[in-house]
């Protein structure tokens, strides 16, 4: 995304912009502009790998809230969630409890989130799925890894692997989520999909897959063969990385 491209963003944001502030002490607010300014200076000058986590975020809320030292509140979202992946995978309302935090502060962490996933889906709908693993664990680690209930994800494959559609079936409880074989055939048979990937997460961070899980792999597996689409790999999801059943010896 191009500064063109992003300023229609930053508009609509800073139309909800919290413009509070306390501008009495000048030595004060010319320290945190010229921190601002440094800041921005060294994002251009070496890219934001080179910021440490509650920098980033500070570096992001700049834009929502102009008139404040943010430091203090990104340090703060940072403790508050645990770590940066969470606090932008926070609801509007959950952010918004945060003392300090905004409509125009969630907006832009929401959309900063956004724009991450759907980037990370391009990058898997570009080129056949099976030949770029890693974009596709990234893609599923970026969306799923950090959400706090379980979900189903059907990724369903034409007959060259390239993304036909990109699905959420089921969305459970913070350990399980229902799964049905025949609703996943019925929707593979309805696109004409020639494989299947499916995707779970374990929000408690386990990556051992359980009992369930191995079942619920070879009953799809069967429910898909019998209309002669292939059930490719089943993963396993979490914060901290993924487990493909497959490798596991829990898919033929």
């Amino acid at each position: 995304m191009t500064d063109r491209d992003a300023e229609p963003l930053l508009d609509l944001i800073a139309e909800t912009a919290d413009v509070s502030g306390d501008f009495s002490d000048a030595d004060d607010a010319a320290h945190y502009l010229g921190h601002r300014e440094r800041l921005r200076r060294k994002v251009v000058a070496f890219g934001v790998d080179v910021l440490q986590d509650y920098e980033l975020l500070e570096f992001l809320l700049m834009y929502a809230i102009p008139r404040r030292d943010v430091k203090p509140l990104a340090k703060e979202l940072i403790g508050r969630f645990g770590s940066f992946p969470a606090a932008l995978n926070a609801s509007p309302d959950e952010l918004k409890r945060v003392k300090g935090v905004k409509d125009g502060a969630a907006a832009l962490l929401s959309a900063v989130r956004g724009s991450a996933v759907r980037l990370a889906k391009y990058e898997i709908s570009s080129a056949p799925v099976i030949k770029d693993w890693k974009s596709l664990i990234d893609y599923c680690r970026v969306d799923m890894g950090q959400k706090k209930t379980e979900c189903l994800r059907v990724l369903f494959l034409d007959a060259r692997a390239r993304l036909i559609r990109d699905e959420i079936l089921q969305k459970g409880s913070v350990s399980q989520t229902p799964v049905y074989p025949r609703e996943i055939a019925k929707r593979a048979l309805d696109l004409s999909a020639s494989s299947v990937i499916m995707v779970h997460n374990h929000p408690a961070g386990d990556l051992r897959p359980s009992k369930n899980d191995a079942l619920m792999t070879k009953a799809v597996a069967d429910a898909l063969a019998v209309l002669d689409v292939a059930l490719i790999d089943h993963l396993i999801i979490t914060k901290a990385g993924y487990v493909s059943l497959k490798d596991c010896g829990c898919l033929k």
